[in-house]
């Protein structure tokens, strides 16, 4: 049972996020994302602290400090107006999302400034996508019928990444109250897309001799799919110890991990600009039948560098990639291959190297000293 006093504070928080986002007398912007969010078909409101910050820096500061308790009061208000804006878009969806963007201050962390100190609070992190796991689906909500009965009866799951201050157990519930078997309708029943992926260090910040730190990330509903390897990204979210068990038993040491609300890509697919001149020299290339292009591209590769047309071909594979081939017997091949150069001193290996991180744009850097 709620506590009436706590129930009051929480709608009171609830209503001073209602008078932010409501805004008509203001410059209007965030009705205008709403209304770009309902005619979107999205549930998710980019809101920027910045304007938290100036129209109620208290209530900023407690989103920051009390982060679970602020977003929930933050979520209903956003419900609220969308129900009061369009009623039918609202029942859509069962939960409507808060994404932060701005300045955090203190609380702009990398993988290795972060600390238990944060736990509980909103921080914005960056770094590197290290790795990406697979996309699942979470239940968020359970129909049974029981047959005896002919009833239907529902079950709402939460965990620990969850707004609900407890989360609920995960076991499908097989009889009702009475003792009669039930059946779940896995048609009737919702879920939410879940996806965990790990964001590392940034090489050029990280101590030198050192190796970089990583943070494991929890993304859920439209956040999955985001990023992927190789992406530098910023991850606001809610930094949250999660309990684990040993032998049956709570262990003393806590899993960490960030629950993300938004997350900004940082390094945009690079676009080529290319010239009406150059577009001129590529079909006038193309057109030359009686040309070798692979290795005339081969001998285009570090041109200051006389020989190694073998190691200049293998690079070319490198760069371009292939097509994974799938065999009868379900062996995969991969398409990409990797290069292991070994030589004595001062025959261009680096200089090599250096040419395919300027060629290529998510090429990074690293070395093997201490």
């Amino acid at each position: 049972m709620v506590d009436p006093i706590d129930e009051q504070r929480l709608r009171t928080i609830q209503r001073e996020y209602l008078d932010f986002l409501d805004d008509g007398e203001d410059e209007g912007v965030y009705q205008d994302k709403l209304k770009m969010l309902i005619a979107n078909d999205e549930s998710r409101l980019i809101v920027n602290i910045n304007d938290l910050r100036r129209k109620n820096p208290r209530r900023t500061k407690a989103l920051q400090d009390n982060a679970f308790e602020e977003l929930m009061c933050f979520q209903r208000a956003i419900r609220e107006l969308i129900s009061a804006t369009d009623a039918i878009y609202a029942k859509q969806f069962e939960e409507f999302f808060i994404g932060l963007e701005g300045s955090f201050g203190a609380f702009h962390l990398s993988p290795r400034t972060i600390n238990s100190s944060f736990i509980g609070k909103i921080v914005c992190v960056e770094g590197i996508v290290n790795k990406c796991s697979l996309i699942r689906p979470k239940v968020t909500r359970s129909v049974h019928f029981c047959p005896n009965t002919k009833k239907f009866m529902e079950r709402r799951y939460a965990d620990m990444t969850s707004l609900e201050a407890f989360p609920t157990s995960s076991v499908y519930p097989t009889k009702d109250e009475d003792g009669n078997l039930l059946e779940t309708e896995y048609g009737l029943s919702s879920y939410k897309d879940h996806q965990t992926f790990v964001i590392q260090e940034i090489p050029e910040k990280a101590p030198t001799g050192q190796l970089p730190r990583s943070i494991d990330v929890i993304a859920d509903a439209d956040l999955v799919d985001q990023c992927k390897p190789g992406d530098r990204v910023q991850v606001v979210g809610v930094y949250r110890c999660l309990p684990g068990k040993k032998n049956g038993f709570t262990n003393v040491s806590f899993r960490t991990v960030l629950i993300a609300n938004n997350i900004r890509l940082m390094s945009k697919e690079m676009e080529p600009k290319v010239s009406i001149n150059d577009l001129k020299k590529i079909r006038s290339f193309s057109r030359q039948r009686n040309m070798d292009v692979f290795e005339t591209l081969a001998r285009s590769i570090a041109p200051s560098i006389y020989g190694h047309e073998y190691i200049k071909r293998a690079i070319l594979c490198m760069l371009l990639g292939g097509t994974e081939k799938v065999l009868p017997n379900g062996t995969r091949l991969r398409g990409d291959i990797n290069i292991l150069l070994i030589g004595d001193p001062s025959v261009a290996k680096s200089q090599l190297l250096r040419y395919v991180l300027h060629t290529a744009p998510r090429a990074i850097p690293t070395t093997g000293r201490g």
